[in-house]
């Protein structure tokens, strides 16, 4: 072993077992700056509720946040009380570049849409090490032609995005990068590195930009408002902050080859050029905007104290070259934290090393170069995407003691109902930009690739939600800021258990853990039987789940002629639930008897709902002329099945346990009142299948499926068919035969209509800026891959299909998984002339040395090609890429371990 790595093999870990223990305050600094407070509902105080127009972007630079703080590449403590990040000015651009721009929702032709080239490349889970990258046009930034075009576009065209416009042509423009490496908890070591790519000396003005976030201005008390602090120079090259709640911090600076400029300023609303009104300080937040481009140095502070400060530099970037600056952000009582030299650079070497070494131990032996690289950045992204979110309903509902009244209507306005909700938290986000705020189905996603490099954080985060400041006294989890009301898809349940099996091996396993989140869960699963059952019959309905516009009707308004529907995901979604938490049930029983009883009331719930979906009125929710599982529309009496062949009818496989003979030899109580249901409830005991391990059937294994062998095969032939769901990069939500044959159901006078479309959404339904009606979407397509291992721990060799279908190739189940695993994967790896799916036509990302090595996790992927689609850095489930990259390892590495 390369004896460097050995020395850093460990660090990491122990790091993190410092902090858990609470020993070391590794955690307390991250990237947990927003990349984007404007726009959110939190700070939208409008009678309306357009969160777009009652805070845009223009106001971000001159007027200070109620409830977080957002930058470029930042850094801050767990609670963005004193935060870091970069602002940058090309000498051409109109505006201080200091954050991310984009579009708002009714800008974009596909909804909001970050209209930026950034990435992120590396980081450790204590963020002992972080890198990203930046890049930023030498021409002027086109705001203007971004927002102008992307309007005038409809539907069918896809974004125009930045690169479209020209700017980076000719390689002109810098590439940015910001390197954190902790020395000690509170010392951050901070490396910034411009490279001017271009083919001329270009200039740049890079303000690294220390403040303080404002709790102080609203008239309120409590540990979510401190006291000011201040941020003033003590040196030459050394600017101090204070805040009651952290350390005094120093940041120190080296000269960067010129001498650069601290300016000061306060993070207060400039009232004047927002509203026209005097403001109630002489220095406000937009000052170093007014200074840098406009040459205004009465907007600065002249006594170097405020709430803001920066270092500027003004840099002359030679052709095809680099500048790299050095600052350290550390606890003033540490003496030693000071050096900017040979040592800074040392350790930035070491936490390198460090951080390859704990990637290098979670990998898989068999994992080839490119795939591990692409883990690394899909873990990066994960990390990246962490972020203090702030929200105190009751309070935002009421308004500030020091800020104009809200009006009327934003009393009862959306969330109204959720008065406890009392974030304050470090939170994974679906994307920095795109979705600053908590989706709770998203989350639970998150947590699985988290659980293996940071098991601690995955479970804080499960257990977050399900605490009572989130949670509805009902038992609903909140979904997202928009309407903390809907309904998610229950997976809560299943991300508890994976993170209990990934987090540890067998016999380790954190079994409190697991009883905390099934006490909480069960009054979850109370609230979705009382709420979504609402006929009691085990069929269940619950809007759009998540799936945005994957049915005939908008599932979360009232439908035509004053029907009803019967959902076959919201049903299979509950089948799943139940299936899960009679998992952890039993599991928890093994070393708690009483659990049994609570396992048999989970497998005769589960039972019921399988028995619902297979038989009620008939044939359920079963379609068996198509051979698949649809939703209901009921008038009435009258059901009309909506024969449309999409997602929703393959999740009823994702509801699949396999009892094990050795457990329920164990669990003798749960034992017995299964024979006994299986005896006297005939009727529901057909749902269930027996395999025989040997033969004395008291040994068999049962499988509790939705679907019987017969039903399974025939949605599987729709599944793995290439002209129907089956794409080069996995599984489309919606089948390609609706291409050629839309679905079209005529009601109440209208004509509804679902056809297959691969790209970006061809309607402003929700919003227009997803689509559930053919790409490809990871967090089903994983569930998939899930549902089809277990499948196959009962099956075995005893069940083969063909696929693709009709291509005569005969694989068992696991093998299937394996294959829906590999053409995941393949999204993010490159062919062999370097193009990677994912990136689709662009060939900076095939060929050239400064972008090809650069990967998005994209929301989800175009159903013919794989083009990444949506939010362009939804890490979160994205990065269960990591998991198939995994699978895919893990079966090349046991078809060499077998080979001779």
């Amino acid at each position: 072993m390369d004896p460097v790595m050995s020395a850093a093999r460990g660090m990491e870990a122990k790091r993190l077992g410092e902090d858990n223990a609470r020993a070391k305050n590794w955690k307390r600094w991250g990237p947990y700056l927003s990349e984007r407070q404007w726009g959110t509902v939190r700070e939208d105080y409008s009678d309306e509720g357009d969160s777009w127009s009652s805070f845009p972007h223009d106001h971000a630079r001159s007027r200070a946040y109620r409830w977080g703080e957002d930058g470029l590449l930042g850094f801050c403590d767990r609670q963005a009380r004193l935060c870091f990040a970069l602002a940058l000015w090309n000498e051409r651009d109109a505006i201080l570049k200091e954050r991310l721009f984009g579009l708002t929702n009714p800008e974009g032709n596909h909804g909001e849409d970050v209209k930026e080239c950034y990435y992120y490349l590396d980081a450790t889970p204590t963020y002992s090490y972080a890198k990203a990258l930046y890049k930023y046009p030498h021409a002027e930034f086109p705001y203007a032609r971004l927002v102008d075009e992307n309007r005038l576009r409809g539907f069918e065209p896809p974004e125009f995005e930045l690169a479209d416009t020209g700017v980076f042509d000719e390689d002109r423009y810098f590439d940015v990068t910001a390197e954190y490496a902790k020395s000690g908890p509170d010392d951050i070591l901070i490396r910034i590195t411009i490279a001017n790519r271009g083919p001329e000396t270009a200039a740049l003005h890079v303000l690294p930009t220390l403040w303080l976030r404002n709790t102080w201005s609203w008239g309120r008390k409590g540990e979510s408002y401190g006291a000011k602090g201040i941020v003033h120079r003590i040196g030459p090259n050394a600017i101090e902050a204070q805040h009651a709640a952290l350390p005094v911090m120093v940041l120190r600076f080296d000269d960067g080859k010129v001498r650069p400029e601290v300016l000061f300023t306060d993070n207060e609303t400039n009232k004047e050029r927002l509203y026209g009104v005097r403001s109630s300080h002489r220095y406000v937040k937009d000052a170093f905007h007014e200074y840098v481009v406009h040459g205004r140095r009465d907007a600065l502070r002249p006594d170097d104290v405020g709430t803001k400060c920066a270092v500027r530099y003004r840099l002359e970037v030679p052709a095809r070259s680099e500048i790299v600056l050095r600052l350290r952000l550390s606890a003033a009582d540490d003496l030693v934290a000071t050096d900017l030299g040979a040592e800074f650079d040392g350790i930035f070497a070491q936490r390198i090393e460090e951080a390859d070494a704990f990637y290098e131990d979670r990998a898989p032996a068999a994992e080839t170069t490119d795939e591990r690289a692409v883990a690394r950045q899909a873990y990066a992204g994960l990390l990246w995407s962490k972020q203090f979110y702030h929200y105190i309903v009751e309070h935002w509902l009421e308004g500030d003691p020091r800020s104009p009244p809200p009006p009327p209507g934003h009393l009862t306005a959306r969330n109204s109902d959720w008065r406890h909700v009392h974030c304050r938290d470090v939170i994974s986000m679906p994307d920095k930009w795109e979705y600053p705020w908590f989706a709770a189905w998203d989350l639970a996603f998150h947590m699985v690739p988290f659980a293996r490099i940071d098991p601690a954080f995955a479970k804080e985060q499960v257990l977050l939600f399900l605490r009572e400041w989130y949670m509805h006294p009902n038992g609903q989890i909140p979904a997202y800021e928009f309407a903390f009301g809907d309904a998610n898809p229950p997976v809560h349940a299943w991300a508890a258990w994976r993170v209990y099996k990934i987090a540890a091996h067998r016999g380790q396993r954190d079994l409190d853990f697991l009883k905390r989140v099934f006490h909480k869960l069960l009054l979850n699963f109370t609230w979705w039987v009382n709420r979504k059952d609402e006929d009691g019959n085990n069929l269940f309905s619950g809007g759009f789940l998540g799936l945005d516009n994957i049915g005939v009707f908008d599932r979360s308004q009232p439908l035509p002629a004053g029907g009803k529907l019967e959902q076959a995901d919201g049903t299979a979604w509950m089948a799943f639930y139940a299936s899960t938490m009679l998992a952890i049930a039993l599991e928890i029983a093994k070393s708690d008897r009483s659990y049994e009883d609570v396992a048999s009331k989970f497998f005769e719930h589960f039972v019921g709902i399988v028995d619902a979906m297979n038989t009620l009125g008939g044939q359920g929710l079963w379609n068996d002329a198509d051979g698949f599982y649809c939703d209901q529309f009921r008038v009435g009496a009258t059901a009309v099945p909506l024969r449309i062949r999409s997602i929703v009818g393959i999740i009823p496989l994702f509801a699949v346990e396999v009892l094990e003979p050795a457990v329920m030899d164990r669990l003798t109580g749960f034992r017995r009142r299964l024979e006994w249901f299986l005896k006297n409830r005939q009727d529901l005991a057909r749902h269930i299948s027996y395999f025989e391990s040997s033969a004395d059937s008291a040994h068999s294994k049962s499988l509790l499926a939705v679907p019987s062998r017969d039903r399974l095969l025939r949605v599987l032939r729709y599944v793995l068919d290439e002209d129907e769901f089956l794409s080069p990069h996995g599984v489309r939500a919606l089948s390609r035969v609706h291409k050629d044959h839309p679905y079209v159901l005529a009601a109440d006078g209208r004509e509804f209509r679902v056809e297959y479309v691969p790209g970006d959404s061809s309607s402003g339904h929700f919003g227009g800026n997803s689509n559930w009606r053919g790409p490809v979407w990871f967090p089903l397509n994983y569930l998939l891959v899930e549902s089809l291992q277990r499948y196959d721990h009962f099956y075995g060799d005893s069940l083969r299909v063909e696929c693709p279908t009709g291509s005569g190739k005969w694989l068992t189940l696991g093998e299937v998984a394996v294959e829906l695993a590999r053409r995941l994967s393949s999204i993010f790896l490159p062919d062999r002339e370097g193009r990677r799916p994912c990136h689709g036509d662009d060939p900076r990302y095939a060929h050239d040395p400064h972008w090809k090595d650069l990967v998005l996790f994209h929301e989800y992927f175009h159903g013919d090609h794989g083009g990444g689609l949506g939010a362009s850095h939804q890490t979160g489930w994205t990065a269960l890429a990591v998991r198939c990259l995994e699978e895919v390892a893990a079966a090349r590495g046991s078809r060499f371990s077998a080979a001779p």
